[in-house]
C-alpha cells in the first residue's frame, strides 16, 4: 500500500486537494503519475478563472496519455504553479508537495466532504486495481 499525507483529500480522478480555511492546493497524486509515466506537458488555468467541480481545468500530456485534470471542487483559481512551466518534470519527482498545479478559492467548502480520505483513497486504488 502506497503512503499519501495524512491531512489530504483525495478524488477519484487522482488529485489531490490540501485544504486550508477556504483555499484548496490541488495537484496529482503520487499514484497517477507513476501510472501515467513521464509529464510531457501541461495547460492549467490562468488566475481569475473559474473552475466548477467535476468539470476540466486543464489537461496533462504523459509519455503514455493525456488526461483531462477534473477539478475536485469548484471556485476561483487565485494561484498557478509557474514552476511548471520551466519544469513539468516536478509532478514525477515530487507531485505531493512542490509539484502542485493551482489553488482554488472554493465556492463551498463542503464539496470537500465528498472527497476521500487517505484510507479510502487507498482502499479505491485497491479496489480499482483488482478489477
Amino acid at each position: 500500500m502506497k503512503v499519501f499525507p495524512e491531512d489530504y483529500m483525495y478524488s477519484r480522478e487522482h488529485l489531490w486537494v490540501r485544504v486550508d480555511g477556504d483555499l484548496a492546493t490541488i495537484g496529482i497524486t503520487d499514484y497517477a503519475q507513476e501510472k501515467l509515466g513521464e509529464v510531457l506537458s501541461i495547460e492549467l488555468p490562468e488566475i481569475d478563472t473559474e473552475v466548477e467541480r467535476d468539470e476540466s481545468f486543464g489537461s496533462l500530456e504523459s509519455a503514455k496519455a493525456v488526461i483531462e485534470l477534473i477539478a475536485p471542487v469548484g471556485g476561483q483559481v487565485v494561484n498557478v504553479n509557474d514552476d511548471l512551466l520551466d519544469d513539468v518534470g516536478i509532478i514525477n519527482s515530487d507531485p505531493h508537495d512542490t509539484g502542485w498545479l493551482i489553488v482554488i478559492e472554493m465556492s463551498d467548502i463542503d464539496e470537500i466532504d465528498d472527497l476521500l480520505d487517505t484510507r479510502g483513497y487507498n482502499d479505491f486504488i485497491l479496489e480499482s486495481e483488482e478489477d
